[in-house]
Formats: structure tokens, sequence, C-alpha cells
């Protein structure tokens, strides 16, 4: 189960780096290109191209998804894998065409035309030449591509890079409009695809059309929690729901320290707490007028309080440095500590109580800084990872493809799944305590997998042989998905200027908010850095556009 889980694991963290930077709306800066404009969907343009949802029943999990407001949800847990996986597709999809593909791949790149290449190819009908590239570079290494117009048939291009890739220019000239073959009902010819939330499909929408497949979905998107060492607090008579408020975080920072046993209490928790304060994600609208984040005395309250966290000595030394490791966590050195939720793993698990046998994993409650208001935490977009397929390719071709997109969005257990993660059982695979596990040639062939960021299913909770973490993360899913809340904005493909990207972006800011938040810098730096980037660095130049190129035109999409 490994490598499924760790991938997602990483996607997850990405997404979680990209709402931290203030990424609620995917922005795509356009460069000189016409055949895109800037903007945002329109309402009704959005809703003619979304796809329908018809949710999954083909297996059964052992812990229902918990509804939350609208587009959001827990994830369903599995307690153990299938014994006998059921098959969710009839037939091969494929009609023999050969196609090329390329995904980003941060891991060792398999032998080209593998053995599990060639079972896959027997399975999905078609020849599929599969060219992973070296996801640290992906950034650069696409906009060659379309500079040259030489895209494969079949690409990734992650969402958190759509200003790289200048994604809004993109759709419509080398990207396939997909609105014909997948809007409302046209999906249900794709039964697994249409089983991927709406919410996701939504992020793959420019210019009121559909361009972008799907790949690790959530209706539990956030940038992350406060984490904390559950053993370590309960040991000591506390427990998770007895933090209720920025005040009652900060009492646990001075009772958990003990700098001369090497003890701190916190990690740099800024990212995954300031919007506890009431600050907004990026946007608010108030009385029709925008108002950025940091604006706000509320951004500047949640500065204030980290950097007095700080400054009182309760924040680990080496989160000052940004050098701070799970081994920290592991070995109770740090006892707190923000991050995505795709930290909350069997891997985690497994390296905890290697460091410390009682080594349990928690996360507190979503809670309002004040510990009186509403709690509230903002959703991110329900997927950062998409598919495109070429522009060039036929109606044919394109339909071949999205059949086989189907096969590889197969749910969590099937028999597709299993192929598409594990590959074919006896070969690359076996059962070790009912767990398809990897032998010496999978873990050559499949271990760095590329197919499932063509497409996959809707992500799930499953640890096998670490029921644990599964029962603790679903349960406190379902304690928190409430408090789940679009922003402004959300899942709205905005395309904007290359100028007014950069503004939004507010990197000199963000350094001197850092530094502040680590004890360097005072908050009148803070507040002086504001209104530099106000003035002289764009921002009131970005509230401008967006006022008058996005909220004037198309709203919030609230």
């Amino acid at each position: 189960m490994g490598t499924e889980l760790n991938r997602r694991s990483f996607v997850r963290g990405a997404a979680a780096i990209a709402a931290a930077a203030g990424m609620a709306p995917l922005l795509s800066a356009c460069g000189g290109g016409t055949h895109q404009k800037t903007g945002a969907n329109t309402a009704a343009g959005l809703k003619s191209a979304l796809p329908a949802y018809v949710p999954s029943t083909t297996v059964a999990p052992d812990i229902a998804p918990v509804a939350g407001g609208p587009d959001a949800a827990t994830d369903p847990g599995y307690l153990a894998y299938p014994a006998s996986p059921v098959v969710s597709v009839s037939g091969v999809p494929g009609k023999g065409g050969s196609y090329t593909t390329v995904t980003p791949l941060w891991g060792t790149v398999p032998p080209v035309g593998n053995s599990f290449y060639q079972a896959m190819n027997k399975a999905l009908g078609v020849s599929l030449t599969m060219k992973p590239a070296d996801g640290n570079n992906y950034n650069t290494i696409v906009p060659t591509m379309t500079a040259a117009k030489k895209l494969p048939d079949w690409i990734q291009l992650p969402s958190w890079w759509d200003s790289n890739f200048n994604l809004g220019e993109l759709a419509g000239t080398q990207l396939a409009d997909l609105t014909p073959y997948l809007s409302g009902d046209n999906i249900k010819k794709y039964p697994n695809l249409a089983a991927i939330p709406t919410g996701a499909w939504q992020s793959g929408v420019w210019g009121d059309k559909l361009y972008g497949i799907p790949s690790f979905s959530t209706r539990f998107a956030i940038a992350g929690t406060t984490f904390y060492r559950r053993d370590v607090l309960e040991s000591r008579g506390i427990t998770g729901d007895q933090v209720k408020s920025a005040d009652d975080l900060m009492n646990l920072g001075k009772e958990l320290t003990d700098a001369k046993r090497g003890v701190w209490a916190f990690d740099d928790l800024f990212t995954y707490i300031y919007t506890s304060f009431g600050a907004p994600l990026t946007w608010k609208v108030d009385n029709g007028k925008l108002v950025h984040a940091f604006e706000t005395q509320e951004y500047l309250e949640a500065v204030d309080w980290h950097n007095r966290l700080a400054t009182a000595g309760y924040l680990h030394p080496d989160a000052v440095t940004k050098s701070t490791t799970p081994a920290h966590f592991f070995s109770g050195k740090l006892l707190v500590s923000g991050g995505g939720t795709g930290a909350w793993t069997l891997a985690d698990y497994q390296s905890g109580i290697a460091a410390d046998p009682n080594y349990r994993r928690g996360a507190f409650n979503v809670f309002a800084a004040d510990g009186k208001s509403a709690p509230v935490v903002y959703m991110g977009a329900s997927a950062s990872m998409f598919s495109y397929l070429n522009a060039a390719l036929k109606p044919d071709q394109i339909e071949e493809l999205l059949a086989v997109a189907n096969y590889l969005a197969a749910p969590y257990g099937t028999a597709e799944y299993t192929m598409v993660n594990f590959g074919v059982e006896g070969v690359h695979h076996h059962r070790e305590n009912g767990v398809p596990t990897f032998t010496d040639e999978g873990k050559k062939d499949v271990q760095a997998q590329t197919y499932p960021f063509l497409a996959s299913p809707s992500a799930v909770t499953s640890n096998p042989g670490g029921d644990i973490v599964t029962k603790d993360l679903t349960a406190w899913q379902a304690a928190n998905v409430k408090t789940l809340t679009k922003p402004p904005f959300w899942g709205m493909n905005i395309s904007m200027p290359q100028s007014v990207a950069t503004a939004s972006a507010a990197q000199a800011l963000n350094d001197t908010v850092i530094d502040c938040i680590h004890g360097k810098k005072k908050v009148s730096d803070v507040q002086d850095a504001i209104a530099t980037w106000k003035s002289s660095g764009g921002g009131d130049r970005l509230k401008q556009w967006m006022t008058d190129n996005v909220l004037d035109k198309y709203g919030t999409g609230q």
C-alpha cells in the first residue's frame, strides 16, 4: 500500500502549499497570447460545463463519509483491502490506439517497456508510451514544450504551476475541450469519472469550458491543521479538546516547553492558524468591496500572536531556520506541529512507533482564536492535479482516452484499481495478511507509478495494518467537516496578467512576515511591508484588477 499512499501524501502536501500561499482560486498568468481572455468562469457557463456527479457504490467503505457544507465531506474509510476485488469496467476500454504521455515524477524512472507497462497496455487496450519527467524541474520542462507547440497526447499539469504554464492561454489552443464529452449527463458514459466530485472538476474549467481531468480529488481539502503528540499530551492529562482558543494554545506552549531537556512545544504554526483569528484566507468582501488578508487587523493579530510565541521561547530553534523534520516530532523534541493532513498515514505511524512505541498523532479541532466565535477552516480546491488531452486529437481518439481515464479512475479496492496501483498479482505483487505487497519486480517497475497522475479516483482513508490511523483521521474529519467553508473565489480559475500575478505572490512581504513570526522582526516591520506592498509592490493594483475583472463581472462564486 505504501506507494499509492505515499504519493497521495505528497499530493496533499503540495496542495497545502498552494493553499498556504493564498492560492484559493487557481491562478494563471497570461502572457502575450490572445486566445484566452483574462478573467474567470461565468456562473452559467460553469454550471453548463460541469459533469453530473454519480457516487460509486462499487466497494462499500467500513467508515461512511460524513457530509459537511456544499462540496465538503469526509473521505470514506477502509479498514481492510477487499479480498476479492470487483470489476468496475466491462471489457477492454481502448481500441488499439497509440499515444504519448508526460507526467511529473518525484522518484526513480521505471525501465522503458517494463513488464508493468506492458501489462497495463494490454489491460487498457492501447499503447501508452509513458514518459515521466523530473518533477523537480517540471515547471521549466513543460513551458519548453508549449512554446514549441509539441505537447504529448496526454499530459499532467499540476495546478500550483498554472501561472508558469500560462494555463488560461493553453486552454482551447493546445489543450482539448472536453465539454462535449463530459458535461452534464454526458459523463455517465464513464461511470468512474462520474464518481469524481463536482468540485474537483470545477478547477479544470477555463473560460466556461472543461479541459482538465482531476487526479487525487477530495471533498476534505484544507491547507492543513495543527498536529500534536497525542500520546505525550495524554500522558500528562491533556486532551486535544481542551485547546479551544489561541490563549489555550499559548498556555500549552509554556507547559510543554523544556529547553534544558531539548523539548519545545511548537514548530511554525502560522500558515495553519492565522485564519482562526478571523483573517480571510486571501480575500473577503466587506460592504461590497474587496479586502485582502494583509489589510485586516485580524491578520496582524495572528502575526503578533505568533511573534509572542517565538519570543517567549516556545518555538523550536530549528523552526526559525526552517530545518525541522518529522524526526523532531517522532522523538518528542517537538510536540505541536502544523502541516498538511497527508502526514497522517500508516508510514507516519510506523516511523513514529519505531522511535517511540507509544507514538500517536493527533490534531486539535478547529477553533476560533477568541474561543467564542464560530470556528472556520477554509477549503482549498478539491483537486490540485489535472491531466489534459492534446487539442490536435480527433474526436474518436479523445473518446478512446476518456475510456482509458475511466479505467484509471476505478474506485479503491476494485480489480482495475489493484492493477493500476499494484500491477499483476503473482508478478508485481502478492498478498501479505490480505494486503497487496510488492514483489522485487513490482518495486522496480510499479513503485514509481505514473498512471494515477493521468486519472485517479477520489481519495479514501486506508491504512491496512494501522487501523488506529484510519479511525483517528476519519474521526477527526467527522468532528470538523462542518467547519469547512468556501472562501471567496473558491474553485474559480482566474487568468490574470503576469504583473498582477507577481503582486499576488507578494514575495517580499511574505519574507518579512516569516521573519516576524520567528521573532526576528517586529509587527511594525510587517505593517511597513504591507504599506510598501500596497503602494509600490502592486497590492493596490491587484485589488483593483480583481475588483474590475472578477468581482464586478463574475461575483465571488459563492
